[in-house]
Formats: structure tokens, C-alpha cells, sequence
């Protein structure tokens, strides 16, 4: 039994999504609907769902306002979004969920999934939340901080602390400044989309490296890291890195 709560200006957006949420998930038994983010602050405190769909754009208030309007925040929010690519990259990298409106019903089965699965494994939501907040803050998605899941709870890093990722079928070893190493309970290819943008390339298909903190590289087709680890390129691979690398092909 699971309580959800929609939040969204747009009177077309509530009645899709309600109309999805009913016909296809049994296991919400009880779903409200707010038409703005004052009404939704109101419902959110009375009400108290277990799970969130929230708007991003909306007037007076944002979703990201309502956020941090809120003290308690216990709930798992789903966030949607006719398209914000800074918002979108904010949240991802909050390890944060969201659906890109007109809202497709395969992809919010998924979403629903991974929301249940977040719930199973009982990871603080809270910290993803400020973390989220404070990336907005920052004006600039290179300085945004990673979340990045491990069982030991959740670690946040800037790109810039990571040196390297390493595939290990559905984990991610982070080798991190300082001697640190993190086990991330997602998949190599989860973290490519991610930092691609961040000066991360991948090199092989088990490696993902930080081109700023390349050390040197050999004619043996290695490339020595800030801490001195030594990574294999794919020799597919090879003319593209060695060209981002400044080095003839």
C-alpha cells in the first residue's frame, strides 16, 4: 500500500499522469493531486506521501522550491520536466529520478521500479535532496557534487576528486585523490553518460579515466594516472584518446 502525490500547474500534465498511475500501478492505493506548489506544501505536510511526482517548472515556485521549503522530507520524489537540460544534469547527478514529459508509460514503469527498489534498500533520501540543492546553487554543473550509492550509504565527490572508474559487471569501482577507493552499486555505462561531459572518456570497455589527471602515457598502449595506476586502451579506442591526449596517433 503506497501513498503518491502529484504536484503540477498543468491541468493536462495531472490528468495524464493520474490516469497512468491508476491504470497500471495496483500498488499505489491512494493518490492525490495538487495544482500548484502552495496547494502541494499543504498536501505534502497533511498528507505525507510515499512518493512524489514534482514538477519542475511551475510559477511563483519551482519543484526545487518546494524542496527546500520542506523540513521533513521522508518521501521519494520522481521529478518531471518538459525539458531542462541544467536540471536534468542536477538531478542525475544527485542520484535522483525524473520523467521527461509528455510522460511515456514504459519509461514511468521503470522509474516506478527503481523507486521501489530505492525503498527495499532503505537508502537516506534526505542527503540526495540537499545534495541536489546545493548542485542548483552552484551555476555551473562542473562544480556539481556526484552521489554516488555504495552499501556503506551514500558519498558525495566533485569530478574532479575521481580519478578513475572501473566496470565490474553491475558495479563501479571509483578510485579517488587521496587513496580512496568506493564500490558504487551501479553499472560503468551509468557513469559514462554522467561524467562524459565532465572531461571523463572511457578507454576501454572496463575503464572510465579523468583526462585531467592523466600522468603520462607508453607506446604499450598504457596510460599511468595522478596515482600512479596503470590503464589499459582498447586498441579501438586508441586514435581517439591518443588525439584528446595531444599524442600522434
Amino acid at each position: 500500500m503506497l501513498k503518491a502525490l502529484v504536484i503540477d500547474d498543468e491541468d493536462w500534465a495531472r490528468k495524464v499522469l493520474s490516469r497512468l498511475l491508476k491504470n497500471h500501478f495496483p500498488e499505489i492505493t491512494d493518490l492525490q493531486l495538487a495544482s500548484g506548489p502552495e496547494e502541494g506544501l499543504v498536501l505534502i505536510n497533511s498528507f505525507q506521501p510515499d512518493l512524489l511526482f514534482l514538477d519542475v517548472e511551475m510559477p511563483n515556485m519551482n519543484g526545487f522550491d518546494v524542496l527546500n521549503a520542506l523540513e521533513n522530507r521522508s518521501f521519494d520524489v520522481i521529478f518531471t520536466t518538459a525539458y531542462n537540460q541544467y536540471a536534468i544534469q542536477a538531478i542525475r547527478f544527485s542520484a535522483l529520478d525524473y520523467l521527461l514529459k509528455p510522460i511515456d508509460n514504459g519509461e514511468l514503469k521503470a522509474a516506478f521500479n527503481r523507486f521501489l527498489q530505492k525503498r527495499q534498500e532503505g537508502l537516506a533520501k534526505d542527503p540526495l535532496y540537499r545534495n541536489l540543492l546545493n548542485n542548483l546553487k552552484e551555476g555551473n554543473a562542473r562544480q556539481f557534487k556526484l552521489a554516488i550509492p555504495s552499501q556503506q550509504g551514500t558519498a558525495f565527490y566533485h569530478p574532479s576528486e575521481i580519478i578513475r572508474c572501473e566496470g565490474e559487471r553491475n558495479y563501479t569501482h571509483f578510485y579517488l585523490t587521496g587513496k580512496r577507493h568506493i564500490l558504487a552499486s551501479k553499472t560503468l555505462k551509468e557513469y559514462e553518460d554522467l561524467l562524459s561531459d565532465q572531461g571523463f572518456v572511457r578507454v576501454h570497455k572496463s575503464h572510465l579515466i579523468n583526462l585531467a589527471l592523466v600522468n603520462s602515457y607508453t607506446n604499450a598502449g598504457l596510460i599511468v594516472m595522478s596515482d600512479q595506476s596503470e590503464v589499459e586502451v582498447s586498441r579501438r579506442r586508441r586514435n581517439e584518446v591518443w588525439q584528446l591526449l595531444d599524442k600522434p596517433a
